[in-house]
């Protein structure tokens, strides 16, 4: 029994980042002698399995044989007679197909250490084709890999538009295609993303609206000058350069989370580039149907939204003042001062109450 760190964690080790996790290949086990060293398996469709200690994943080298339509289609076998070399053979691209035995020395029996240094994307064997769902993972690295230089190998591109021609990338589960590119906007160059799929004819069938070229090049432009935290802003700043139509059907196809959904909509719905957001009626009416009284963080995700979509400065300084003013109006306040005017609030007309001080706090701040 051997055990080697593979993948990922190779691959950042040489590149130099710090490592998130790690997973190692057993080559030479049984899920017998797994279990027998304390180890918990979690695996379903093949051997995986926790280290009693630090929770890392082990995995009993295995081989993959094409049996089937889609990325599920594939027949396990993880017998101790399974080499390193076999089980690195099933992985996608080179770089990721690297192990280190636990002396330290580096196992590549597929050119992934010429490719990390010649920042190449290459798919390890011709069996690239046999998973649609790689052709998003190779373009979810070049989005991640994009600032170290990396860019995909002809010939991998090649083989994914085979993927793409040949219809495999509808056999993908919905859930897949929304992990991968949640993960693509995590990174600093999500543009790079649909630039590949689109390279690579592999826009259909799950974002046909970018296949417009018009609609590609904004969104394209939009997500190439970002400066964002989180996945779900960026999705935000994408959904704003499609229509309110676009967007649901995308959000269905990909089961979008709901939260993420309205957000896209407010982006789109209240665009910088096409509201006069300083204006105090459209902010007001806009706070009103992004619901921002009662979810004030949103106001939050919408500005830094807004300045990606060239709202300035100055602008984000007064729609924050004004929000912070219109935030303060109290309905115990407003009941208190009828009653000292010997009037009272009841039922309806508190709210009616609260959201025209609200809007005169709004207009107090933006008529300036």
């Amino acid at each position: 029994m051997k055990v080697y760190l593979v993948g990922g964690a190779v691959r950042d080790k040489l590149l130099g980042k710090a490592l998130h996790e790690r997973d190692y290949v057993v080559v030479g086990a049984t899920p017998e002698e797994m279990l027998a060293r304390g180890f918990r398996q979690v695996g379903k469709d093949f051997p995986v399995f926790l280290h009693p200690h630090t929770d890392e994943e082990y995995a009993l080298a295995r081989t993959e044989r094409k049996s089937g339509p889609g990325y599920t289609g594939f027949t396990i076998a993880a017998e101790p007679s399974v080499t390193l070399e076999q089980d690195l053979q099933r992985r996608d691209l080179t770089i990721n197909a690297i192990a280190e035995a636990d002396d330290g020395q580096l196992i590549d029996p597929y050119g992934g250490l010429a490719d990390l240094k010649a920042r190449m994307l290459r798919h390890v064997s011709s069996a690239f084709v046999e998973d649609p769902l790689r052709v998003l993972r190779a373009a979810r690295f070049a989005a991640r890999f994009a600032d170290d230089g990396f860019v995909i190998a002809a010939e991998t591109l090649q083989l994914m538009r085979q993927i793409s021609t040949h219809d495999e990338l509808a056999t993908l589960a919905n859930e897949r295609v929304w992990q991968e590119t949640v993960k693509a906007l995590n990174t600093s160059r999500p543009a790079v993303y649909f630039k590949v799929l689109k390279d690579a004819e592999a826009l259909s069938p799950w974002f046909p609206e970018l296949e417009d070229n018009t609609t590609f090049h904004a969104v394209q432009a939009r997500l190439s000058a970002i400066d964002m935290t989180t996945a779900e802003l960026v999705f935000a700043l994408w959904m704003g350069e499609l229509s309110a139509a676009q967007i649901n059907l995308l959000s269905e196809r990909l089961r979008v989370p709901k939260e993420w959904r309205q957000l896209g909509k407010l982006a789109c719905r209240w665009h910088a580039a096409a509201q006069q957001l300083t204006q105090h009626k459209v902010f007001a009416e806009c706070a009103l149907h992004a619901d921002l009284w009662r979810r004030p963080e949103r106001f939050g995700q919408l500005l830094l939204v807004w300045r990606q979509q060239g709202l300035t400065l100055t602008e984000q300084e007064k729609l924050q003042t004004a929000f912070d003013a219109a935030d303060r109006v109290s309905a115990a306040t407003l009941i208190e001062q009828a009653r000292a005017a010997g009037e009272s609030l009841v039922g309806p007309e508190i709210g009616a109450a609260v959201q025209q001080a609200r809007d005169t706090a709004i207009a107090g701040v933006l008529k300036e």
